[in-house]
């Protein structure tokens, strides 16, 4: 008499489906949790490693000042940079 506890139960294969199930959604959890903390802010929007419109003026107006480039090709690229070709 086993009183309920009998070999009939759950197989091998069952073991290995729950083992399987539990690794996927452990993963899905881990992986929501990766996303929503990598997850750009809206406060964020413009990449800090990204050049801005400001930092190619400001290379331009250094540039001219050194005496790299001369006045008609500072006004011409600074013209381009600001989309009055």
């Amino acid at each position: 008499m086993g009183y309920g506890w009998s070999d009939g139960g759950m197989g091998i294969g069952a073991w290995i489906l729950m083992a399987v199930v539990m690794i996927l959604f452990w993963g899905g959890v881990v992986a929501l949790v990766v996303s929503l903390v990598r997850r750009p802010s809206a406060s964020s929007s413009e990449h800090p490693l990204l050049p801005t419109h400001h930092d190619a003026e400001r290379i331009l107006n250094e540039r001219f000042a050194r005496g790299e480039i001369d006045e008609a090709e500072f006004t011409a690229r600074r013209a381009a940079l600001r989309g009055k070709e």
